[in-house]
């Protein structure tokens, strides 16, 4: 015998199937692009590094490789994937070059980061 549960409704109620596909469809911009940061933030590398952005205004790829204790290139792969996805920006100063938050993107972050609820 299996433990899963089954639907067992008496009647289809066609106007809430109706209403949350009309839902769905008009969030999906949205929705896709909220799957999109949540999967760069399933990511612990890249968690990580957002979360340091949330309390420090840049860093380059050095600075990140000595506090992550990791190699500079798999933390430039992390840091492009932020980039594509405008979650950071960057500037040059020389040879170097910066990364630092998008600020359009910091309250949701906090948010999403720092609730320990």
């Amino acid at each position: 015998m299996s433990d899963t549960l089954s639907c067992c409704r008496i009647e289809i109620d066609n106007d809430l199937i109706k209403n949350a596909q009309i839902l769905l469809e008009t969030e999906k911009e949205f929705l896709s692009t909220k799957a999109k940061l949540f999967s760069l933030l399933a990511n612990e590398v890249r968690l990580k590094i957002i979360r340091l952005f949330l309390s420090y205004e840049k860093m380059c790829v050095c600075d990140l490789s000595d506090v992550l204790k990791m190699n500079q290139s798999p933390i430039s792969q992390h840091l492009r994937k932020l980039k594509d996805a405008e979650i950071l920006l960057n500037e040059r100063d020389g040879m170097t070059v910066f990364y630092f938050l998008n600020e359009s993107y910091r309250e949701n972050l906090k948010k999403i980061i720092w609730d320990k609820g």
